[in-house]
């Protein structure tokens, strides 16, 4: 299967709850507008950043619909069906691809693991006949380790996955990545997933990238990817470690919960997060707020909706 590949950003979207924990539905218009004017080319849906494993199947769907009721055509939906249980992947694959999606992906079975890529191979495989007209993109992340590198996992998925069309690559192992962006003459899209290695990818071929920061601080890196398209290394060096310096920043919070107060930051309430991942305090979100704009968040955020 052949698709035109990625060029840009990809953000990878909060799913909005209520206080309640129930999922808000209506706050998905105002992030597709955020996302929308500024330029980002497509979402990954229900992925690590979008708590899809602390979501019901039932939930996964409404929020998968709900992404592809309001997208707009420019704007690539990507919907992640990654569940341990196959018959539950092949029930999100086969809605993905009937709502619409422009591409379905999953991540590796997180309990029982693939011993080798060829049962990874034969995993994915299943996934894909429920949606055999659908683009599939494989989730690599070190969040579920294997005993393999990706590209191994491309050279046993080849001939047998034939809806296979690129990777979610959420690594810094850039020889790996090199190696998948060069593969078989370029032929699958890689989407780099590390944000605040952004530049790095650039250098080794990267076209595209899939992050959750791009969320609320698109407009630093579509500078850097300016910068660097530009020839001036000195400024998208300085970008990447201004984007390097907000990552840390989050993570000192977690990320999850501190991303989602940084889009409260812009005007978009996204709600708390699931357990057990730990919500903010409001003295935690009173310093992660300080110390963000300490680093000059407001002139880099993205422009509100």
């Amino acid at each position: 299967m052949q698709v035109e590949k990625f060029k840009g950003l990809i953000a990878a979207p909060h799913t909005p709850f209520n206080t309640d924990g129930g999922i808000n539905l209506a706050a998905i218009e105002k992030q597709t507008a955020l996302l929308d004017k500024n330029e980002i080319v497509g979402v990954y849906v229900c992925g690590t950043t979008g708590e899809g494993t602390s979501l019901t199947l039932d939930e996964r769907k409404q929020v998968a619909a709900r992404w592809l009721q309001l997208a707009p055509d420019r704007m690539k939906v990507m919907v992640n069906v990654g569940h341990t249980s196959l018959d539950s992947c092949k029930l999100l694959a086969e809605h993905a691809a009937s709502a619409g999606a422009f591409a379905i992906s999953a991540m590796p079975p997180y309990y029982y693991k693939p011993a080798d890529a060829a049962d990874l191979v034969d995993f994915y495989a299943a996934i894909t006949s429920a949606a055999p007209q659908t683009p599939f993109y494989a989730y690599h992340t070190l969040m579920i380790p294997v005993p393999f590198t990706v590209s191994e996992f491309l050279t046993a998925a080849s001939d047998k996955i034939p809806t296979l069309v690129g990777v979610k690559f959420n690594s810094t192992d850039m020889t790996d990545f090199i190696q998948c962006v060069n593969f078989e003459a370029h032929r699958y899209d890689i989407l780099f997933g590390v944000d605040e290695c952004l530049l790095a990818s650039l250098a080794c071929g990267a076209k595209a990238a899939i992050g959750s920061t791009y969320n609320y601080a698109a407009l630093l890196y579509k500078r850097l990817i300016e910068a660097f398209n530009a020839g001036d290394l000195k400024t998208a060096g300085d970008l990447q470690s201004k984007s390097i310096q907000m990552v840390k920043v989050l993570c000192n919070y977690g990320s999850l919960a501190a991303g989602k107060a940084a889009m409260n930051l812009i005007g978009i309430d996204c709600g708390p997060v699931r357990p057990p991942v730990k919500k903010l305090t409001d003295a935690d979100f009173q310093n992660l707020s300080e110390q963000l704009r300490d680093i000059g968040f407001e002139d880099f955020c993205s422009l509100k909706p």
